[in-house]
């Protein structure tokens, strides 16, 4: 008897064993492992600039846990100063985890450069006309170390240019050293430096692709990227495939989707990203956050609460 209860309670224990390694793989690599969405602000318009406290107040109504901010016709933080805003989005029950800022100023000529259909090119002409009737704002060639220490000020995690002219070699050169010299800064005031791609990074550029000579020469420890899913995927990218080239130096993402019949941004979910592939290899990627965008949504709110809804129920 005491033979036997001795093998039965090894066998149990034997399976329980069984049973907790394979919880621990599933907390690892299943539905509960990646952090809670989050939101790219530049998907609402101006909503902020009108409204911020009710906005923000809706997006956490939403189920929104985590924000990245963008420009604005009121400057890079809404027309607050980064203690403002951080408490705003405190109060409303969110984390300001990222702000976008501009690497370099733009002309209409670089900008419509990034355009590869005539509905890029519509998009882009819409970009400039508000960005002539937006203030100067600070950006990262001219500004690098007030922009670090705002962001230190705001108590974000991560300061991340949102795009930069690369359409010469002279460009690509000196968005690397834009990004050398902001990634020294963001060290020195304790935040994370990123550069987030559009479909211009992987163009051939004088025998040279943008995305590859920035990465090759940037720090990899002071200059990581906020890889866009949509952007890569347009510009026939496999995210996984950059992900396994650079390990580790994609802790952002850009979650967006693209209209099959268009191929403009769509809500997540609804277009031709393959996001249960770029998910599963996530780990890879060294992914800390993710953020919903949705370019020119038509209907801000409604959009990002489909495109929440889709992710809850994909990933969670």
């Amino acid at each position: 008897m005491q033979r036997r209860k001795f093998i039965q309670s090894g066998t149990m224990a034997a399976a329980g064993l069984l049973l907790a390694r394979s919880a621990a793989a599933g907390i690892l690599t299943g539905k509960k492992a990646f952090p809670s969405p989050g939101l790219q602000l530049y998907t609402l318009g101006d909503m902020m600039t009108k409204d911020a406290k009710g906005t923000l107040l809706q997006l956490a109504a939403i189920g929104y846990k985590e924000l990245e901010s963008a420009g604005s016709q009121k400057g890079n933080f809404y027309g607050y100063k980064p203690k403002e805003l951080a408490a705003m989005i405190k109060d409303a029950g969110m984390t300001w985890r990222s702000a976008h800022v501009g690497g370099a100023a733009f002309t209409m000529e670089s900008l419509m450069k990034m355009a590869k259909t005539a509905a890029d090119s519509a998009r882009m002409e819409k970009i400039w006309d508000r960005m002539k009737n937006m203030p100067k704002s600070l950006n990262l060639k001219e500004n690098h170390h007030e922009l670090a220490d705002a962001a230190a000020e705001g108590g974000i995690g991560y300061l991340v240019c949102s795009s930069i002219p690369v359409s010469t070699l002279d460009e690509i050169k000196t968005a690397v050293d834009v990004f050398n010299k902001a990634g020294e800064a963001c060290k020195k005031a304790g935040v994370q430096f990123a550069y987030h791609n559009h479909t211009s990074e992987f163009d051939d550029v004088e025998g040279h692709r943008p995305f590859d000579y920035i990465l090759a020469n940037t720090d990899k420890n002071l200059v990581k990227m906020e890889l866009d899913l949509a952007w890569a995927t347009k510009a026939k990218q496999d995210p996984v495939a950059l992900f396994k080239m650079h390990p580790g130096r994609f802790p952002l993402w850009h979650v967006k989707d693209l209209d099959k019949a268009t191929m403009n941004p769509a809500e997540v979910g609804s277009g031709v990203v393959d996001f249960k592939h770029i998910f599963d290899n996530a780990k890879e990627s060294g992914m800390k956050y993710y953020f919903v965008e949705q370019d020119g949504a038509p209907q801000p709110i409604q959009n990002v609460t489909n495109s929440l809804n889709y992710l809850k129920k994909t990933l969670y």
